[in-house]
Parts: structure tokens; C-alpha cells; sequence
């Protein structure tokens, strides 16, 4: 095993076991701090797959941004903050038996596929990835719709929270 696979497989344990943490904890601050963590192992999982502008993406969008302002959202709500229930109920069964079901299912999609087993290619180092990434974000025919399209459910939601967020009068 080379050095690359063994940061991956501790960081793919790591992650594991962060995301399960996210899920499993009872207090809404530090499910936030355990995305903080598995959100950091995918920056790695970047920076291993030699794509340093996604993982540096994905620690100043992600962490800095996104992971910061759900701390700042929890700790404003201090009802949440306290909130002690347990994140387990009569669903929960039913809920991990889907999902184990789900999970073979993909293994055996995987197992069957012929190119899955493929040797992986070496990618070609080009100084305008970033360039070539940004243009097919908007070119009419790359993903310029789809792009658009998210940003228009981001504004959705957007207008969604600030609308549930305000004081309603009665």
C-alpha cells in the first residue's frame, strides 16, 4: 500500500465516523462541529485526488462559510442549542434496514458494472482547468441551465427561510 492509500482509508474512516456523528448526537452544536470534520475529510479526499482548487473550495465555502453560519444559526436559537431529545425513534429500524438495502443495492450495481474494475488514467496536468471548468459553467451548451437552475432553488430557499424565520403578526 502506498502512503496516498493509506491517508485515504484513514480518511475515509475518519469521515465515517464523523458523518455518524453528525446524525447521532444530541446537541444541535456539536452535530455542526462533526459536519465541520467530515466536511474537512472531503477537502482531503480533494487534495488526494490532486485537485487542490476543490478542496480549498471546499474548506472556504463549505467550512468557512456554510458550516459557520449553521454554528451562528444554532447558537442564536438557544432553544436548540439545549435541545437534549433523542435523534433515535420507531422509524430508526426502518430507516437503517432502507439504507443497508439501498447500500447492496449499489454494490451490485458496481459489482456488475464492466467499467468499474477499469485501471484509472492518469490525468493530464493542464494549467487551464479552472479557466475551462468557469467557461462550461456558462456556456449555453454546458451547464448553463442546470447552474441557473440552482441558483434559482438557492433563491427559493432563500425567500423560503426569511419568510418562516419572521414574526408573523396575528
Amino acid at each position: 500500500m502506498s502512503l496516498t492509500q493509506i491517508i485515504f482509508i484513514l480518511t475515509a474512516l475518519v469521515m465515517l465516523f464523523a458523518a455518524i456523528g453528525v446524525v447521532t448526537v444530541r446537541k444541535m452544536l456539536h452535530a455542526a462541529l462533526w459536519l465541520i470534520l467530515t466536511l474537512f475529510c472531503v477537502a482531503v479526499i480533494f487534495v488526494l485526488l490532486e485537485a487542490p482548487f476543490f478542496g480549498v473550495v471546499q474548506v472556504v465555502v463549505y467550512i468557512g462559510a456554510i458550516a459557520t453560519l449553521i454554528i451562528f444559526a444554532v447558537m442564536l436559537t438557544r432553544r436548540m442549542m439545549f435541545d437534549e431529545s433523542s435523534p433515535f425513534n420507531r422509524q430508526t429500524i426502518i430507516a437503517a434496514v432502507t439504507s443497508m438495502v439501498l447500500f447492496a443495492v449499489i454494490v451490485f450495481t458496481l459489482y456488475l458494472w464492466v467499467g468499474f474494475n477499469a485501471p484509472a488514467q492518469e490525468l493530464a496536468s493542464q494549467p487551464d482547468t479552472i479557466r475551462q471548468l468557469g467557461i462550461s459553467l456558462v456556456s449555453p451548451n454546458g451547464f448553463l441551465i442546470p447552474f441557473e437552475v440552482a441558483s434559482i432553488l438557492l433563491l427559493a430557499a432563500m425567500i423560503g427561510a426569511i419568510y418562516v424565520g419572521r414574526e408573523h403578526k396575528s
